[in-house]
């Protein structure tokens, strides 16, 4: 059977997983009468949740003779690791871009990765249904994205389709038939070249791990494709490092390869398949497994750096160990060490003292996913701000800048320009109507910049707003850059809030609990109203008399308070606050120093 081998790139909402099921639905995969999850592709509770995509996952299809392997890539920049491993298995991708919006940053940075490769386009414009879509103008931005990116004339003359994904429908004019995915079958099968390496078939087996995973019957389990020479289960193979060190021979105890949304044993991998290896106990990621015989390890893409770094650490609060399970540093360190291994875009690092562990990865959301998954197994943890890595190259320091593109109403262009050019140290880049009353602003900000930005930026454009950012380059560092403006309200005793306390407090800012939640001393309940922070009580009550007065005994009527997400409180602390996450809450505090670290604060502040 013939095989094509395609990754789908698409920017964060631009309908990509949609996209795949029609594809798995009109080839077939299902049968009549199925039923199946809608984004049957976004497997994971968090996918589910947040309409993202999160981990590459693989499928194929049949289209007559020819077997389709599908990619379904992240869209966030974030999971930017998923995205330059897997590009190596394919020989072509798919450029989904909504005809709308046009293309966006987190395409640019995937696209960027394909082009390199020497990867052939095909683009397909997505949602020309909509009322707002303007296809031709779509396709101009997508034919200069390319021209910036360095592409060369065979990756320029590249074919377009109109497509609904949500509709299943695909034309190679926008005028078309709009009757199914046909058209894109077509050219997928036409336009993407066969895997080069069928002509390796008879030369010894290679095949370098893009992804590991871990199956509770398998064990430890290797994805990849096949560069040459063919495979069967029982066979014994050797795995080389990327330097080309031999790290253990061992014996594929099970061959599987994607069919539909499943895996299935295979009697044979054939040079060009992308297949699953059951079997090894130390490969991983950039390995070659390989017939004894090689000595020599396939190239591997080389992986981004990460630009931010986050401290988690042990819950060491008054209320620890009442909703988690695992509290203790050596689960949490196992625990990272694991999600290391599993994602070549994380790093983690041991602290002195060994109760708290440096992460660093590619931005806040990554971290979020990450400390989301961990409270869901029963962590509780206390994280840092985040801080942004720095470089030094021939003596210069250097910082991570990011590429921001933000689609704004037009009576709030200048709020916005004053923000990321004023204080977040940013430059405006390009700036231009959007159509319909909005205006797309692009600036280059550092890192630093846009911690913590977002949710003023919500207020700044009532709530209408869209940032999308993406890693765009190193820059010398570029000054200090303020931090949060207000102070906090911080608990001073230990108890239950009570609603009457709160209600004395509303006029010192806005809240961030609810009455009856439990509270400690340092626990952050509050936002201040002035730039200092402030020590209050709420467990305060009202004092009980005989008497009766006019007005005393009103009802207590509260503001609701603001109820953090965790990226938005890892984003809202300062330096010397942090989070404290558990699987039933989120809450803020200071920071606890020991005896001899608040004496050395104390005389340093005299």
């Amino acid at each position: 059977m013939d095989l094509r081998n395609i990754a789908i790139i698409a920017h964060v909402d631009h309908g990509k997983t949609t996209l795949v099921d029609e594809l798995l639905k009109q080839s077939g995969a299902f049968r009549e009468g199925q039923s199946v999850a809608e984004r049957a592709m976004d497997s994971n509770d968090l996918e589910r949740e947040r309409g993202i995509t999160i981990l590459a996952k693989c499928t194929s299809v049949e289209w007559g003779a020819t077997r389709i392997n599908i990619v379904d890539t992240p869209g966030h920049a974030d999971f930017g690791g998923e995205v330059e491993r897997i590009l190596s298995m394919v020989d072509g991708v798919v450029l989904l871009v909504d005809a709308a919006e046009g293309p966006m940053p987190q395409t640019k940075f995937v696209t960027a990765k394909a082009l390199a490769l020497g990867l052939r386009p095909i683009v397909v414009l997505n949602k020309v249904d909509k009322p707002a879509a303007e296809p031709d103008r779509a396709l101009n931005e997508v034919f200069d994205l390319f021209a910036n990116l360095g592409a060369d004339d065979d990756q320029l003359d590249f074919p377009v389709l109109y497509a609904s994904g949500i509709n299943g429908w695909a034309d190679t004019e926008l005028d078309g038939p709009r009757a199914d995915m046909t058209a894109l079958f077509d050219l997928v099968t036409r336009h993407v070249p066969a895997p080069a390496q069928i002509a390796a078939a008879d030369a010894p087996f290679a095949m370098l791990a893009t992804t590991l995973s871990a199956d509770p019957y398998l064990g430890r389990v290797l994805t990849g494709r096949v560069e040459a020479g063919r495979l069967r289960a029982g066979a014994t193979l050797k795995a080389l490092s990327r330097d080309g060190a031999k790290l253990e021979s061992f014996r594929v105890t099970k061959v599987l390869a994607f069919r539909g949304l499943g895996q299935s044993p295979i009697d044979e991998a054939q040079a060009g398949d992308i297949v699953t290896l059951a079997g090894m106990s130390k490969a991983t990621v950039a390995d070659t497994l390989c017939d004894p015989a090689r000595d020599t390890p396939l190239p591997a893409q080389p992986i981004d750096p990460p630009t931010i770094s986050v401290t988690f650490g042990i819950n060491d609060s008054p209320l620890a160990g009442r909703d988690g399970s695992k509290v203790q540093s050596r689960v949490i360190r196992e625990r990272l060490m694991r999600e290391a291994e599993l994602n070549v875009a994380i790093r983690v690092t041991d602290t002195p003292g060994g109760e708290a562990f440096d992460v660093a990865g590619r931005g806040e959301l990554q971290m979020g996913v990450l400390i989301e998954n961990m409270r869901r197994e029963g962590f509780e943890l206390s994280i840092s701000r985040p801080r942004v890595l720095m470089r030094d190259e021939g003596g210069t320091r250097l910082e991570p800048v990011e590429e921001v593109t933000i689609d704004v109403d037009d009576e709030f262009t200048g709020a916005v320009i004053e923000k990321i050019t004023g204080p977040r140290r940013g430059d405006l880049v390009e700036m231009k109507p959007a159509g319909t009353g909005k205006t797309r602003i692009v600036a280059h900000v550092p890192s630093r910049g846009l911690i913590g930005y977002h949710g003023e930026f919500l207020t700044d454009t009532r709530g209408t707003g869209v940032l999308n950012r993406v890693f765009h380059d190193w820059a010398p560092y570029k000054g200090p850059i303020p931090g949060r403006r207000q102070g906090v309200l911080i608990s001073m005793e230990d108890g239950t809030a009570v609603a009457y306390a709160l209600w004395n407090l509303e006029d010192r800012g806005r809240m961030f609990i609810n009455p009856q939640d439990p509270v400690y001393q340092g626990m952050i309940i509050g936002e201040h109203s002035r730039d200092n922070d402030l020590e209050v009580n709420p467990l305060k009550g009202k004092k009980l008399t005989n008497v009766r007065a006019s007005g005393s005994d009103d009802a207590v009527k509260l503001t609701p308070p603001t109820l953090m997400t965790l990226e938005q409180a890892i984003a809202y602390i300062d330096d010397d606050e942090l989070v404290e996450v558990t699987p039933k809450a989120i809450r803020l505090r200071k920071r606890f120093l020991d005896p001899h670290e608040r004496k050395r604060q104390a005389r340093a502040s005299a």
